[in-house]
């Protein structure tokens, strides 16, 4: 694929690639290996092209010096319904487990959830992190640096709490006595999500 002739497509996969982070032009520029003011230019062609393109979905927005691709807003019903299905807010038994592990024993890498839950959870992660229930929050010490995984605002805000604190008390290790009720009440909750 040549950078000349399919400059437009591999913009788009850029913004794609980039999320919500977005670009800024020094960094399209450098890309393409053109000045800061061609890629201006290729910027403000393709967003015009977006915008006035009844037939696209997506459109070019520049927030604060960086440029993010989103979906128009003509679509915003048909994607509250999508985040609304049953279908779409569901997790897996898999995903409740490795999620309410890192809640509280955050922050935690990969290997020492699969020790807790004695079986793989990178599904899980990929799912987690893509619904923005956890995220990366850093590196382990020592070989190979795993990844320590963390809750987010999302977490808080989807199971309505203000902070970690609020989380159901685990049991003591020798306590026989667990209160049920309120482990039951948090997975009912994260059955929900």
């Amino acid at each position: 694929m040549s950078k000349k002739e399919n400059w437009k497509a591999i913009l788009e996969g850029l913004l794609f690639a980039a999320g919500d982070e977005g670009l800024n032009l020094k960094s399209i520029a450098s890309v393409f290996e053109v000045s800061d003011q061609e890629a201006s230019e290729r910027m403000n062609q393709l967003m015009t092209e977006l915008a006035n393109n009844q037939g696209r979905g997506l459109q070019i927005i520049e927030i604060d010096g960086s440029y993010q691709l989103t979906t128009k807003k003509e679509l915003a019903d048909y994607l509250k319904k999508l985040v609304e299905a049953p279908s779409s807010h569901s997790l897996s038994q898999a995903s409740l487990e490795t999620l309410a592990i890192i809640a509280y024993k955050q922050p935690i890498t990969r290997i020492e959830i699969e020790e807790i839950r004695g079986v793989k959870t990178e599904r899980p992660l990929q799912t987690l992190v893509a619904k923005a229930l956890i995220k990366e929050v850093g590196r382990a010490e020592g070989n190979g640096r795993a990844y320590l995984y963390g809750t987010t605002k999302g977490f808080l805000d989807t199971f309505g709490l203000k902070s970690l604190k609020e989380l159901p008390k685990l049991p003591d290790q020798g306590d026989e006595e667990f209160e049920q009720t309120e482990a039951d009440l948090f997975f009912d909750t994260l059955n929900n999500v």
